[in-house]
């Protein structure tokens, strides 16, 4: 009998996607999901070229130079035009100089390839990040004023606001948030979110998100994750840990939703992943919970506990757990039935894996059904 992770097994990807064009005044409801990637806390830093720019066409993203000692020339428009600029690459460096080969040059052409109507920007770009936490840009905050407080009123009637600021404290606190919102004309829908990145200097940092809303049938949501990588005060281990809640209600029958799921990591392997949920569809109900750990030594346990009712009174259900280490291991587990009327039926099953090739499997139920037998059998786990 094989039994595999379940939920959030892999690594997931936790990249900030841009927020939603809040002109527009869209209420969103909750996103499902991405696919999920792995997230890495180690980069390296990059070099920084110094490019100085003659053209007036659009600018499309430069390659960088492989080596420092050699110059080459880009074009810049994917569109074959005939326009060139010379780009000699300067060594890698923590934070990309400000000053150019050039000043004059730099005044005469810099106007000519800064799109219109915007704000002073930057010739040069500081490093990537290389701890794995999406950069400012891909959250829509603007790297040049931080300290955004906008709101505007659509054609439709529809309003929307937006506002973005830093908070200092001790030992280096620092927390970047966004706010963002808006509403009908009428009110009969609305939204927020906020987004927030934390860090202090013992290495803390700290990624989250709350999003919730509703619409004019009355259906209601809310959201929010976080993402937290730390030393633990105790074994001084670096530790990961990832969780979410998100919960939805029908505005017009008696149907809702609720999820609450959680994983934490530390450098040496010991993980615990979890997850609570519940749902409701008018007259039926159902939960579900289930749990994996691992000790970082081999050790591993699993457990899973489903269960459903009517308001009639019947009501079923299923469950089991398994450990092991080293090949040698149990699993055992229960389904079972209960009417109306309060009859109870249920099967209950056991295996005892021996790290040798035997199985013994054993079990029974209220029927009268009854087993136990030893096979041969590889054992299998995750």
């Amino acid at each position: 009998m094989a039994s595999s992770s379940r939920g959030f097994t892999t690594q997931l990807d936790f990249r900030l996607r841009r927020p939603v064009d809040i002109s527009r005044g869209q209420v969103n409801g909750l996103d499902e999901p991405r696919k999920r990637k792995r997230v890495s806390f180690e980069g390296e830093r990059i070099g920084v070229s110094r490019i100085s720019c003659c053209c007036s066409d659009p600018v499309v993203p430069i390659r960088s130079c492989k080596s420092v000692e050699k110059c080459e020339e880009w074009r810049f428009d994917p569109k074959k035009s005939s326009h060139r600029s010379r780009i000699q690459a300067s060594p890698s460096m923590p934070f990309a100089s400000s000053q150019s080969c050039s000043v004059s040059k730099q005044g005469k052409f810099y106007p000519r390839c800064t799109p219109r109507n915007s704000g002073p920007q930057s010739r040069d770009s500081p490093p990537k990040r290389d701890t794995g936490i999406a950069n400012e840009k891909d959250w829509g905050i603007s790297l040049l004023n931080e300290n955004v407080n906008e709101t505007g009123t659509n054609e439709d009637g529809s309003t929307w606001y937006r506002e973005s600021g830093e908070d200092l404290g001790e030992n280096g606190y620092r927390c970047r948030w966004t706010r963002m919102g808006g509403r009908s004309h009428d009110d009969s829908s609305e939204w927020k979110e906020t987004w927030w990145e934390k860090s202090d200097w013992t290495g803390y940092k700290e990624l989250g998100v709350e999003k919730s809303g509703r619409n004019a049938e009355g259906d209601s949501w809310w959201e929010t994750w976080q993402e937290v990588l730390h030393q633990d005060e105790w074994s001084n281990l670096a530790r990961i840990e990832r969780s979410a809640q998100k919960q939805a209600k029908s505005g017009t029958e008696n149907a809702g939703w609720y999820e609450k799921w959680w994983e934490k990591y530390d450098a040496k392997g010991w993980t615990e992943k979890g997850a609570h949920k519940y749902g409701r569809l008018n007259e039926q109900s159902w939960w579900e919970k289930w749990g994996e750990h691992y000790d970082g030594r081999g050790s591993v346990l699993k457990w899973t506990d489903k269960w459903a009712e009517t308001e009639l009174g019947t009501k079923w259900g299923d469950k089991w757990e398994e450990k092991f280490f080293a090949g040698i291991g149990s699993r055992q587990g229960e389904t079972w039935h209960v009417s109306p009327s309060g009859e109870r039926w249920s099967r209950t099953w056991g295996e005892e894996h021996f790290g040798n090739g035997k199985v013994h499997k054993y079990g029974k139920s209220t029927t009268g059904e009854s087993w136990d037998i030893v096979v041969d059998e590889e054992t299998y786990y995750e």
